[in-house]
């Protein structure tokens, strides 16, 4: 090899070594902090769970046959109806230390009005679930301003006036859980409706809000999330508050758990002393931008709230009731076993 020629090699080579030395720990550090951070906290001797938690729970357990018909469902009526169906879910429920049931009732109509319930059917829930010191809270509302128009005078008072209809119908309900999706942080209708509501439904019945998360910059849209001055007047005009702690768009599984660590902490002190139920995702809407069911999933999702909670002094914490997943109809043996494994729900 010519002189010239291995001069040049050996220059090149040397600056090889020096890119080497220089920018592979510059890539390395940061990949071994990545690989050793852990934001969630693994807690499987059952400190959180308080045995009052909660779950969504589909329509057919409590609507009528009209819903079956309009979304060509009929063929599903047997997997609800009757004693025996009702008696394997409480005893599931039961099992899970599941207190708190919100069967779907949406949506409302244009004009207000809630959709039919299957009064047999009904009463044969409702006396079930009692009877296992169940409270049940119809999940009512819709879309808004395809179902739900709050800025409307008469739609706010059909829809009061259908919901007090409700309870004073089956006045085993203890209440009814309010879920408009979105709903905009901010708005002064929907806080009007939560007034309305409290000065109509029969005393003792509760007042419980699917509500939304604090903003992030993971998902800056603030139709889906409430700053703290919104959720602290939503939660002082609620009975109960289940933040829907999903639906992020997150694609990686650690800072899922760090936002769930920050949000537990968050709604918990921003909600105080209003009861709260801590929503966890337990669905697979894969394809979707926000939602990856690889990352929101029970295990990440227990694995933040378990760091929060850890966070959290006793005292900033006594508003914490439990954990509500959403949902039944998408839960498996395995997501059972997971809840079971990750916050030992005693059988």
């Amino acid at each position: 090899m010519p002189i010239s020629n291995t001069k040049s090699w050996w220059f090149q080579s040397r600056f090889r070594r020096r890119l080497i030395f220089v920018y592979l720990p510059a890539v390395l550090i940061p990949l071994l902090g990545y690989l050793l951070w852990s934001p969630g906290k693994n807690i499987t001797n059952g400190k959180y769970d308080r045995k009052q938690n909660g779950i969504w729970l589909s329509h057919g357990w409590l609507g009528d046959d009209l819903w079956f018909e309009k979304y060509k469902k009929q063929d599903q009526l047997d997997a609800y109806r009757g004693h025996q169906a009702i008696s394997k879910l409480i005893g599931q429920l039961q099992e899970h230390h599941i207190t708190d049931l919100f069967p779907h009732l949406c949506p409302t109509s244009v004009s207000g009005e809630l959709p039919g319930v299957d009064y047999e059917q009904s009463q044969r829930f409702l006396a079930l679930a009692n009877a296992n010191g169940m409270s049940v809270m119809p999940w009512i509302g819709g879309v808004y301003k395809k179902h739900c128009f709050p800025s409307r005078t008469t739609w706010r008072e059909r829809f009061v006036k259908s919901v007090v209809a409700l309870l004073k119908q089956h006045p085993q309900l203890a209440g009814v859980q309010l879920n408009v999706e979105p709903w905009p942080s901010g708005n002064r209708d929907m806080l009007a409706l939560l007034d309305e509501l409290n000065a109509a439904i029969p005393q003792g019945k509760l007042l419980s809000i699917a509500a939304y998360p604090p903003p992030t910059h993971w998902q800056p849209a603030p139709e889906v999330h409430w700053d703290q001055t919104y959720y602290q007047q939503v939660a002082k005009r609620a009975d109960q508050m289940v933040p829907m702690m999903y639906d992020t768009g997150i694609k990686y599984s650690k800072p899922y758990e760090l936002l769930m660590r920050q949000w537990t902490r968050e709604v918990l002190t921003w909600g105080s002393p209003t009861p709260t139920l801590l929503g966890l995702p337990a669905y697979d809407d894969a394809g979707v931008a926000w939602h990856d069911p690889t990352v929101e999933n029970l295990h990440h999702a227990l694995r933040g709230i378990h760091a929060g909670l850890n966070d959290l002094d006793d005292a900033d914490k006594q508003n914490y009731q439990g954990i509500s997943v959403y949902c039944h109809w998408e839960m498996t043996d395995e997501k059972w076993n997971v809840l079971h494994r990750e916050f030992r729900i005693r059988r």
